[in-house]
Order: structure tokens, then sequence, then C-alpha cells
């Protein structure tokens, strides 16, 4: 089990007009990550940011930017979101032909290197990148569109990816994404993430702050 707990709220589901707003909102309510969600309208049908909205929120933020990438090519690509300010690519394992190259060409670009696995690809996937990554994305959701609903089966592979980690003797920190809120985020700290992104659970509430703390507490009262 996780015992140290990390909040990378998605600014996905933030009001794009008013990011610089919303990132100051988050950072002040304790986010310790700023996510963003790349998706390039190939590996997954929907279309949304790039370098340039990378760089204008690094200039505005004081949090390092968690940067997850929904592209077909980003053995490509990766470097763009690192020389744009990025301080962890994550790399979707399905669309990597040359994962450990692209791992270690954003680890030397000065970022910190993750792998992300769909709900559809089992842990052992990823199995052999583990020791060279510092973090795993588990998404809990398919990809491509915020506000859906948790997939059960998602506790499971955690437990399953954190049990492969402990016998690989490597820490990765293990995130999770899709359908994170006050209720499911108690259960996958639990079963051993220990980074959570929440975009819809935070920004499509009344108050974004209160919503990030609610989720910290609920999670953090399933830690040891």
């Amino acid at each position: 089990m996780a015992n140290e707990l990390f909040i990378s709220p998605s600014l996905l589901s933030a009001d794009f007009t008013r990011l610089a707003e919303a990132v100051e909102t988050i950072e002040e309510a304790g986010a310790d990550f700023i996510h963003l969600d790349v998706m390039d309208g190939h590996f997954v049908p929907n279309l949304t940011i790039g370098p340039p909205v990378v760089k204008a929120v690094k200039r505005v933020a004081t949090r390092p930017l968690d940067c997850h990438l929904m592209v077909s090519d980003p053995d490509r690509t990766a470097a763009w979101y690192v020389e744009a300010g990025a301080d962890i690519v994550t790399i979707h394992i399905e669309a990597s032909v040359h994962v450990h190259r692209t791992v270690q060409a954003i680890r030397d670009g000065g970022a910190s290197p993750g792998i992300t696995l769909n709900p559809g690809t089992p842990a052992s996937a990823i199995a052999e990148i583990l020791p060279y990554v510092d973090l795993v994305l588990v998404m809990s959701v398919n990809p491509g569109f915020g506000g859906q609903s948790f997939i059960e089966s998602s506790v499971g592979k955690i437990a399953e990816i954190r049990a492969m980690c402990d016998r690989a003797g490597v820490c990765p920190r293990i995130e999770v994404d899709g359908g994170i809120d006050a209720t499911t985020a108690p259960r996958v700290v639990a079963a051993g993430a220990d980074t959570l992104v929440a975009g819809s659970a935070i920004f499509c509430t009344p108050d974004p702050a209160e919503a990030l703390r609610e989720i910290r507490r609920s999670a953090t009262a399933r830690m040891v």
C-alpha cells in the first residue's frame, strides 16, 4: 500500500479560456502535479492540446507538469513535450514501437518517463519496461474523453502491478486516471496506487478546491 499520496488534477475538464486561473486554484488547494492530456485524434477519438499549450501552462504553473500522451506516434513526438517543459512524459505501451528507446530519450531530455496501459491491456505487457520508468499510469476508463465511469477491474490490475513492482524490486509511482472521485479514490489507493488523476470530479463542481481536498481526505483515510 502507498504511504504518500499525490494528486494530479487534469486540466482536460477545466475551462480552457481560464487555464491560468484553474492552475492557480488547484495549486492553492494542494495539487502535487498538473495533469495534461494530449490526444491526437488518431490513437484516441478526440483532439486536445499540443506543445504550445504545454508551454503556456508551464509559464504559470509552480507544480510539475504531468503530461500523458495519447498519441499514435509517441516515439517521434515525445521529445516535443519534453522541450515544451513537461516534467513527466507518459507514453502508451500500445502505441510505442520502440518503447525502451523512447523512455530513455525522455529521461535523457531531462523529464521523468512513464508508461501507460489501457483497460484492455494486461499488466504483464509492461513487465519488461518497469525497471526503466518512474511512473506507471493505469487507465481506469478507455482514454479519449473525461467524465467516464470507473472500470471496476482496474482495482485488481493496480494490485497486480504493485505486486509486479515489488517482485522486480522497483518503485515507480502508480498513477490511476479515469472515474476517480472521493468514492473510488480510497479503493485504488488500498490496491496500491499512490498518484490520482481527477478531472471532472474536481473541475465540474461548484468548488474545485474543496473537491480536490475531499478526494485527498477520502484517499488518505485508506493509507498506512
